[in-house]
Parts: C-alpha cells; structure tokens; sequence
C-alpha cells in the first residue's frame, strides 16, 4: 500500500501518543492547563477516573486542586465527545458542546428515537430549561415533571431528550473527591454565567486532538469526538500538517511541531485511570493496548478498567479497593524491575488517595500472579 509521508511503526505510534498524554514525564502544568490540553477527561464514574488520570500525570497532584475547580465553576461534568461524561474546562464546555451536538442528536435518535416521536422538542426544551435553571434536578426528577404535561411519554425518554437538547451540566457535590451526589443537572449557561461558543471551529477541534492525541487517521479523530464527515475539515488543513503512513498503509495527520519520539525511547510503568482517553481515542488502539487485551480491560456492559503500562503498552489491570488497596493484575509475569516500578506506583496512589480521605497513609499493595 501506498501514501504520503514516511512509515511511523506502531510503537513510534505509542511513544508519541504517551508523549503527548504526559505519559512519558509527569509535568508540573496546573490540572485546568493540562484538562484543556487533553481536552477533557472522561468521568462518566463518579469520581475517581479524572482524578487518577490527572494523578499519572502530574507531578504533586493532590485531590483538592480538581475539587475546587469544579467548586468554583471552572470545570464542569457534561456530556461531550462520543455522548459520555466530560470533565472539561469551563470554556472548552462552551465551545465544544456546540461542536458535538450532532453526536448528542444521533444518540437520542438511536437510543430513545421511537419513543419521542411526534415530540415537539423546542416546546420540551423550553420547559425543561425552566426547570433545571429553577433549581438543579436529577433526570429522574426532570423526567417526571416533564411527564406531568405529557402523561403519554415516558419520563426517561423526556430526561434524556432534555439531555441532547440542552447543555446539562451536573452540579457539585457530584464528581467532589471524597464527597460525591446524585448526578443533579443545570444548564451551562445558566451555572457558568456566559453563552455557548456562537462561532465554534471544526478545524479548531481537530488541531487539538491531534496535539494530544496523534499523529492520527481520520477514523481516529472520529473514534475521539464522534463526529463524522472530518476529512474535509483535515483537507482545509492540510497545509498546516504533515502526514505520514502506518503500518498498514492508513495516512496519517500531525501537527508539525509536535513531539515525535523515537521508538525506543523509554516509556515508564503507569498505571492508567480507569475509562482513561488513552484507550479510548483511537480506532487503531495497538499503539497501546495490544488487541488480545483488549476484551481484559474494556467489558461488553462498556467498563474500561484501570490499566497497567509496561514498556509502553497495556500488560495488566488494576482496581482502588476504597482507600487502602491497590490491586494490580498483570496479564504476563513481569520483570523484577517492572514490578518494583509497579508497585511505586500503587504506592503513589495509595499516598494520593489517604490524603484525599484525610487518612494518614498506609494501606496495602497487592500485584496477584499474572495471567
């Protein structure tokens, strides 16, 4: 097969990938700085998942920084790239939820489309707007008050009608470290005191995705936000890119000066947050999770567990038990020195999440016999 630009391997793939994530050198960026370079973290589970994430990437990051940003409104929980839970910067929720609304829309189309039809949506949206401005409410409550006018639909279709319509966001305690609550909503506008992005730009979106996430094929960049139709929007960019091929002859898009190790660059143990983005962003995930893993880590009722990284690669799972238990299962025996690695980190963890629980340390690190 044949394309432009030079061959990248897979693992040349990986190491730019875990460059980009910080994943080869924690950094000492603040957590918003590194929440909008990311482009948000996926925090459908409440509320571990963005906080471990952070964690394998910063150095010195304790629970507190993250907690109060969403405290204070400068981060926000809202349904984003492929219709699941976001943490994002409170400006990023404005100027991405725009942008994919599309992936909101086919959602409800696919999941709740027989039961909603005939529905007339703005009138819904209205109401529901009304609503959850009044005060925040938990879909359950908004499915019912919405149901009240509309006795015939059901009241968790009408909720999740709310949800594409109107950029929800979900108030704190919920996603609070150590605190946490029901997953009540409002409107971004509403709890961030400003309007949606009126202008937001589809190149703009593609940029960033490819600083944190490639050198990248469209499908990739589609795998990531949900929207489809982009290789227009990478051919208007194309002379802001440079492209390269993979393995298998797929062309690759990239920004010029972003970091490109070497392959045999070395890449530290991590251990990966479960639902983390760098399982998730890529049709093509071999860079790091090689495909016989795959069904280990990412279940069919749609669970990503938290991940052990070796040289690079996926090569176990790992569980928080509470605040006192780091579990770590690794998929092949590992070498002495990635085991020590491994359990420094388990140990970190447990150090982050004691002090988050206002606990004293301790607790117990547990690496199970591989297979």
């Amino acid at each position: 097969m044949t394309g432009p630009g030079p061959v990248l391997s897979t693992r040349a793939l990986g190491r730019a990938l875990l460059a980009r994530q910080h994943l080869l050198a924690r950094t000492d960026l603040a957590p918003a700085a590194l929440i909008h370079h990311l482009g948000g973290l996926q925090a459908q589970a409440a509320p571990q998942p963005p906080y471990l994430g952070l964690l394998a990437r910063l150095d010195g990051f304790t629970p507190e920084p993250l907690s109060a940003l969403l405290e204070e409104r400068a981060a926000v929980r809202t349904a984003l790239q492929r219709g699941t839970i976001h943490l994002v910067t409170a400006q990023d929720c404005l100027t991405l939820r725009p942008l994919l609304q599309p992936v909101l829309d086919q959602a409800l189309r696919t999941t709740y489309g027989k039961r909603l039809t005939g529905l007339d949506r703005d009138a819904l949206a209205a109401e529901a707007r009304e609503l959850v401005e009044e005060e925040p409410r938990t879909f359950q409550q908004l499915g019912t008050l919405l149901a009240a006018t509309r006795p015939d639909r059901d009241p968790a279709a009408l909720a999740q009608a709310a949800r594409c319509l109107l950029p929800l966001v979900q108030v704190p305690p919920r996603g609070l470290w150590g605190r946490g609550g029901p997953a009540a909503h409002t409107t971004a506008e509403s709890w961030l005191g400003r309007p949606l992005d009126p202008a937001p730009a589809l190149e703009d979106l593609v940029l960033r995705y490819l600083a944190a996430f490639g050198p990248a094929t469209a499908a990739d960049v589609r795998k990531w936000c949900g929207l489809g139709g982009l290789t227009p929007v990478l051919r208007r960019l194309a002379p802001r890119l440079l492209t390269f091929r993979d393995e298998q002859g797929r062309v690759l898009h990239d920004l010029p000066d972003a970091p490109r190790p070497d392959e045999s660059t070395p890449a530290p143990v991590r251990l990966i947050a479960p639902f983390d983005n760098l399982l998730l962003s890529h049709a093509d995930r071999t860079r790091v999770l090689p495909e016989e893993y795959r069904g280990r880590v990412m279940t069919q009722n749609g669970i990503v567990l938290g991940t052990l990284l070796v040289d690079g690669l996926v090569a176990g799972s790992w569980r928080l038990t509470g605040e006192r238990e780091v579990v770590v299962q690794p998929f092949a025996p590992l070498r002495r020195a990635d085991r020590q690695a491994a359990e420094a980190e388990a140990e970190r963890v447990l150090a982050f999440a004691g002090a988050g629980a206002g606990g004293g340390g301790g607790g117990v690190v547990r690496i199970e016999a591989a297979g």
